[in-house]
């Protein structure tokens, strides 16, 4: 009865060790995910410092930018024949990411210098900024069909995360002392050192990982909402240029307005906006995009700009928004932090590394109890198995 009782005790502990150490994968895959979304934060900037033609270098220091017009006539000289859609504009020391269709339909992305308008070089469809944020999204799994299964495994992680916020803040007691006294003992063995680092770096990073487990969540229910053609968009069907507004003839022949004359219309109606996309017109009977940040800085602004007469024929404002709205579309810059300059992006940063190298001393704490606990059961099973062979001799 009792080697009955100690082979189902044997048994139960070794069903325990098998589901521990299945939980490895889901270790890995969220330290991957953390580690890749700290990177992104600051991706932009890997480049910049990588490839020198994406830099905006000023001729001389006072140095104005060129307006759009001016710019459209350097890359018209540079690139004969290109049909320019849009300008995105990333922040004063970038150079503006100009994309073009050539005559023979080819799109390619130019950048260009918005002090002087020189083509300093073209981008590539999937450089680092773009692998990295790949591989965070959604770990650069094949879309199947139409559904993106990678991005609903990464954006679920958030249900553990936030799970893992909770039960750490109840398990946990008194957590606040940890901003009045940090204690973090270095020679007391690597178990006590990350013990002591992972509660540290919990409690300090408590409002990062909050906004970083809440935003990833509304990722999941939208990319549910959108497999299934829900919209929460109040913004309804797209401008369309009436058709007695658009003049006889064809390409360079119709009579369109500057694009510095279609800003000038757009800032009498919004009047602290700070352009960062134009998109041209696609046919004759599409309007000037424009699109920035104004007081709010989450989310942008938008215009849609009659190219012939400078009429606004459509304006989003953020007041414009409905109150779920005003939620939901600010989701994406508080997950990714890139709305409020480089220092937003380095507290970001900071941040997603503590979070990452929490991660890795959970990981390191769960690995050294599952070793521990393996090797306790394998000198155990030995110790019976040699005392049955011993009791079996006699």
């Amino acid at each position: 009865m009792a080697d009955r009782k100690k082979a189902r005790k044997t048994a139960s502990r070794l069903w325990l060790i098998a589901h521990s150490w299945l939980a490895l994968p889901i270790w890995v895959l969220l330290f991957v995910v953390c580690l890749t979304g700290t990177v992104a934060t600051v991706s932009q900037e890997i480049v910049w410092l990588l490839k020198p033609e994406i830099r905006a270098n000023r001729p001389f220091d006072d140095a104005a930018p060129l307006g759009y017009d001016a710019i459209l006539a350097a890359i018209e000289e540079a690139e004969p024949g290109v049909a320019v859609t849009s300008m995105t504009r990333a922040g004063s020391i970038f150079a503006l990411d100009v994309w073009v269709t050539y005559p023979d339909g080819r799109g390619r992305s130019l950048y260009v210098n918005p002090y002087t308008g020189r083509v300093q070089g073209t981008g590539g469809v999937f450089d680092l900024r773009y692998f990295i944020r790949a591989l965070h999204g959604w770990l650069l799994i094949p879309v199947t069909g139409t559904v993106n299964w990678g991005w609903y495994l990464v954006s679920a992680l958030s249900i553990p995360m936030l799970g893992s916020l909770v039960t750490g803040l109840v398990v946990y007691k008194k957590f606040w002392r940890g901003y009045l006294r940090p204690r973090l003992r270095l020679r007391n063995g690597a178990r006590i050192f990350w013990g002591d680092f992972h509660r540290l770096a919990g409690i300090w990073s408590l409002p990062f990982i909050a906004v970083i487990a809440v935003t990833g969540g509304w990722f999941l229910v939208q990319e549910g909402l959108d497999d299934n053609g829900v919209t929460l968009s109040t913004a309804g069907a797209p401008p369309v240029i009436a058709r007695k507004d658009v003049p006889n003839g064809s390409g360079a022949d119709i009579p369109w307005i500057g694009l510095d004359e279609a800003l000038v219309h757009v800032r009498r109606q919004l009047p602290g906006l700070d352009p960062v996309y134009v998109a041209l017109p696609a046919n004759a009977f599409a309007p000037v995009s424009v699109g920035g940040r104004g007081a709010y800085p989450l989310i942008f602004d938008t215009a849609e700009v009659n190219p012939y007469n400078g009429r606004i024929e459509a304006l989003r404002r953020v007041s414009d928004r409905s109150a779920i709205e005003l939620v939901t579309e600010s989701m994406r810059p508080l997950h990714t932090g890139d709305f409020a300059g480089l220092w937003l992006k380095l507290v970001y940063f900071l941040f997603g590394s503590l979070l990452t190298m929490m991660v890795f001393s959970g990981m390191m704490i769960w690995l050294k109890r599952t070793a521990l606990a393996t090797a306790r059961l394998v000198i155990d099973v030995r110790a019976e198995r040699a005392c049955q062979a011993t009791e079996a001799a006699e």
